[in-house]
C-alpha cells in the first residue's frame, strides 16, 4: 500500500481512534480534526492534530488552510447538512471520500439473511440510522450526478477496551457480580454482531485509496455469530461471575426504561447475519483477531483498573429490579 495523505474528521472515538492507529502504522500521512476537548483515547504518536469544529465550515477551512489530501474520512457525519458541507468542501479536491455509516440502516427484520449491502434501507422510528440513510442518499446522488468519489462504510456494533457491548453498561456487570438478575430482551436467542474496533480498523484502512471501493457501500462486520444470552454470559465470564438472566420482551423493557424502547424495538431485538463477500473481495485475507471472549477480558481489565470507570446508573438499576420482580411474579 502506497503512502497516502489522509484527513480524518473525528479521530478519538471508538472506531476512529483504532483506525488512526492502524493508518499511522501503515505509513500514511494522517491528520485528524477534533474539538480538542481531550478524552480517554489519545492521539497516536506521529499523527498531526488540528483543533476545529468540523461542522463550522469557515473554522474548518481556516484550520486546514491550503493543505490537500488524497482521502478524507468523515467519522462524525450524522445529518444531511453535515455531509452536504463535506461535498461542498471536498468536491474536486480528493480522490476518495469515505463516509462512516452504520449497519442499522437496514430494514428490520431483514427480508433475507445474510444481509448484503444492497438490502433495503429503512428506519422510520429510529432517528440515528434514519439520518444516516439520508446522508447516504445525499452522497450517492452526488456520486451519480457529479462523480463525487464516495465510499460508504457500514460497521456493525463496535466496541473497544473502554466500552461494554451492553445497553446497561457497567450497571449490568455490577449486578452480575452481585448475583442480582440482569434483564435480557426477548428470549435471549436473537443473533447479534459485535466487532472489536481494532479488527474493524484492520479491514477499514485497506479501503483507503482502493479504487475498487469508489462508489461502493461496504459493511465491515464480524464473522462470529452470537446470541444476546451468549453475549451476557461472555461478559460475565470475563467479570469472573455467573449471570442470572431474566428475559422480558423489548416492549416491556421499553415501558420501564423509556430510552431503550426504540433501540430495542427497531434494532437490537432482530437477528442480524451479514454477508462479507464484498469485504473479502476488497480486502483479501482479512480475518478477525478478537473473539468476543478475548475482547471482554481486555475490556473488564480496563474497567477494573480504575474505580472511576465503574459507574452504576441508579435509575437503570432500579428499573432492572422492577422488571426482574415483575417477571418472577408472572411465573
Amino acid at each position: 500500500m502506497s503512502q497516502l495523505k489522509v484527513l480524518f474528521l473525528g479521530g478519538t472515538g471508538v472506531i476512529s481512534s483504532a483506525c488512526a492507529e492502524v493508518a499511522r502504522a501503515a505509513g500514511h500521512d494522517l491528520t485528524i480534526v477534533t474539538r480538542g476537548t481531550g478524552g480517554r483515547r489519545p492521539i497516536p504518536e506521529g499523527v498531526r492534530s488540528v483543533v476545529a469544529d468540523v461542522r463550522d465550515s469557515v473554522a474548518l477551512a481556516a484550520a486546514l488552510g491550503d493543505a490537500t489530501y488524497d482521502v478524507v474520512v468523515d467519522f462524525i457525519g450524522y445529518s444531511p447538512d453535515d455531509v452536504a458541507q463535506d461535498v461542498e468542501m471536498f468536491a474536486g479536491k480528493v480522490s476518495q471520500f469515505v463516509f462512516v455509516s452504520t449497519c442499522s440502516v437496514y430494514a428490520h427484520p431483514a427480508a433475507v439473511l445474510p444481509i448484503t449491502e444492497g438490502a433495503r434501507r429503512s428506519a422510520p422510528l429510529f432517528e440515528y440510522p434514519a439520518n444516516k440513510i439520508r446522508c447516504e442518499l445525499l452522497l450517492e446522488e452526488a456520486q451519480r450526478e457529479t462523480g463525487f468519489p464516495v465510499t460508504i462504510v457500514r460497521p456493525s456494533h463496535v466496541y473497544d477496551a473502554t466500552t461494554l457491548p451492553l445497553l446497561a453498561g457497567w450497571t449490568a456487570v455490577q449486578r452480575m457480580r452481585d448475583g442480582r438478575p440482569v434483564v435480557v430482551h426477548g428470549d435471549g436467542t436473537s443473533l447479534w454482531n459485535l466487532m472489536h474496533a481494532k479488527d474493524l480498523a484492520r479491514a477499514f484502512v485497506p479501503l483507503l485509496g482502493n479504487p475498487h471501493a469508489i462508489g461502493e457501500a461496504v459493511q465491515i462486520t464480524s464473522s462470529e455469530l452470537i446470541t444476546w444470552d451468549q453475549i451476557h454470559q461472555t461478559v460475565a465470564a470475563a467479570a469472573g461471575c455467573e449471570p442470572v438472566l431474566v428475559h422480558r420482551s423489548s416492549e416491556d423493557i421499553g415501558k420501564v426504561v423509556e430510552w431503550m424502547d426504540v433501540v430495542l424495538g427497531e434494532d437490537f431485538r432482530h437477528c442480524v447475519i451479514y454477508d462479507r463477500s464484498k469485504l473479502s473481495r476488497l480486502v483479501p485475507g482479512f480475518s478477525e483477531e478478537f473473539s468476543l471472549a478475548r475482547g471482554m477480558r481486555e475490556t473488564l481489565t480496563w474497567f477494573d483498573a480504575g474505580t472511576g470507570r465503574r459507574s452504576v446508573d441508579s435509575g437503570l438499576d432500579a428499573a432492572f429490579d422492577t422488571l426482574a420482580s415483575d417477571a418472577q411474579m408472572s411465573q
